[in-house]
């Protein structure tokens, strides 16, 4: 087993060399302010049989999870997904699939709604297939908490007490990843956490528990570079067991996700009240914030909708359609595509779309304005029925991003912190820097990064006055049509039979 800890101190000039103290194999950490990233490599040979059998089925497998906890993303770690669970992969060949729901159901939760990966997943639009480091499928839900992933953990992975204290660090994650690939015959768990729980800052001892793991320590501090294509870090490193100091460092990478400070760019999500089955998204910035970082980035968002809700493709065809909600395409769009199946019979998770949005020109805001908004409108599909009449659902805050060109002969590939496989880089080309805005809460709000919708359902309990209200329209047409059938036979039989006797007389 592999261990790797990183610390991306937040004030550089808070922290000083001897808050670091190495003995033997251990090191203690007093008072570091920090992002904290945690990744465990384990092999194959090291897991369950059950677990193991499991993960060889599959050709790669990955599993990002991302709290709706709002927080400030520190260079390195600044790529960001929609909050809920994602899974990508990619079957293998000539072989039939693995039983991927059950694996959810044991590790995550049996709340999922997973019956057939088959059926539930949804297929990934790849723009380049030669350049694509994306899995050929996805899945979503929202899970808010992955404290079923812990007990899963602890119960059939563990073996000894520090495994499973270790395993409730993922309860205090900001997101978490997991990667298997037929390849590399490892799994790879990584959890990074924004801030320290509680106090705010790191004041804790890490160690080696067994001859056969390999901890290495980094704290790091994040250093503007001139060069725009790279990201550079200076610090301290060293591998507990072999190390009796902390060795300085500096280095520099390329990195595919670039930061964008918070308070230089951000936005935030809204949803028109009532929302009704037609909810509209209104995605709002601070019109200040809107100039490009470069003369090649466009401004995109891109949607992770659940089943329930979905895009109706069709109504982004027409330009001035576009121009009035301040969008410039929808670029893309996988997923469940029938527009009048309800929820209850729509076997997809739901659908992904990319959007990318119109930028303001300078004179197009008014000097009062403040804010400018891109608008998407959404439609929601028949929920089930329930005991009330209205249910709430969520919508996670779509993640939005600048997607800019990378300089010719930038190798994205050799930055050890860039994360893969968040569902939207293969709807760009290989060359493709991407640069995140942060998403912050209005007013002030503690609410997480999703929206709760209330929807209109039908209620269980007021229906049967639609029963029998149906059941008395149908008896009563009924009986007028064989009135209309019957009586009036009758009736003209009888002037037939007066009309004959006239004639006669």
């Amino acid at each position: 087993m592999k261990e790797r800890i990183t610390y991306i101190v937040q004030d550089p000039d808070a922290f000083s060399p001897e808050q670091l103290v190495v003995k033997g194999d251990s090191i203690t950490l007093k008072k570091v302010q920090a992002a904290k990233e945690q990744r465990i490599t384990v092999g194959l040979d090291e897991l369950p049989t059950e677990l193991r059998k499991s993960l060889e089925q599959w050709h790669e497998l990955h599993i990002r999870w991302s709290s709706s906890i709002p927080y400030s993303a520190s260079p390195p770690f600044t790529s960001r997904v929609t909050p809920g669970l994602h899974v990508f992969f990619t079957p293998l060949r000539d072989q039939p699939e693995g039983d991927l729901c059950n694996l959810l159901h044991l590790a995550l939760g049996s709340e999922l709604q997973c019956d057939s990966m088959s059926e539930a997943s949804t297929k990934m639009p790849i723009l380049s297939e030669r350049f694509s480091m994306s899995a050929s499928s996805q899945y979503y839900s929202y899970l808010d908490s992955l404290s079923n992933l812990v007990n899963f953990i602890q119960k059939r992975v563990c073996k000894s007490k520090a495994c499973k204290e270790s395993a409730e660090v993922l309860l205090s994650a900001t997101y978490v990843d997991i990667d298997y690939d037929a390849i590399s015959h490892a799994v790879v768990l990584s959890a990074f956490t924004a801030t320290a729980p509680a106090t705010g800052y790191w004041d804790e001892t890490i160690s080696v528990t067994s001859e056969l793991q390999s901890t290495e320590v980094g704290v790091l501090t994040y250093e503007k570079n001139p060069d725009p294509e790279d990201i550079g870090f200076g610090g301290f490193l060293t591998v507990l067991g072999q190390d009796q100091a902390p060795k300085p460092t500096r280095f520099q990478t390329p990195t595919r996700h670039y930061p964008i400070p918070s308070d230089s760019a951000n936005y935030k999500i809204s949803f028109a009240r009532p929302t009704g089955l037609h909810p509209t998204l209104s995605i709002t910035f601070p019109s200040s914030h809107l100039t490009p970082p470069d003369s090649t980035c466009k401004l995109h968002t891109y949607l992770t909708l659940p089943s329930y809700l979905f895009v109706d493709k069709y109504q982004f065809n027409d330009a001035l359609y576009l121009a009035s909600n301040n969008l410039k395409s929808l670029r893309s769009i996988a997923g469940a595509a029938d527009l009048e199946a309800p929820d209850w019979v729509t076997p997809e998770w739901g659908s992904a779309a990319l959007f990318e949005l119109a930028v303001p020109k300078s004179g197009d805001i008014e000097e009062s304005s403040v804010e400018w908004n891109a608008t998407i409108p959404l439609h929601l599909r028949y929920l089930p029925a329930a005991d009330h009449s209205h249910t709430t659902v969520p919508a996670p805050w779509p993640v939005v991003f600048w997607a800019c060109r990378a300089e010719e002969g930038t190798k994205m590939a050799v930055n050890p912190f860039d994360r893969l496989h968040l569902g939207y880089e293969a709807l760009f080309g290989p060359r493709t820097r991407f640069m995140h805005i942060s998403p912050i809460r209005s007013g002030g709000e503690t609410d997480g990064l999703v929206e709760w919708i209330d929807v209109p359902v039908l209620d269980l309990k007021k229906s049967q006055w639609v029963e029998i209200g149906t059941i008395g329209t149908v008896i009563v047409a009924f009986i007028g049509l064989c009135w209309a059938m019957f009586g009036n036979a009758g009736g003209r039989k009888t002037n037939g039979g007066n009309a004959k006797e006239k004639k006669k007389q």
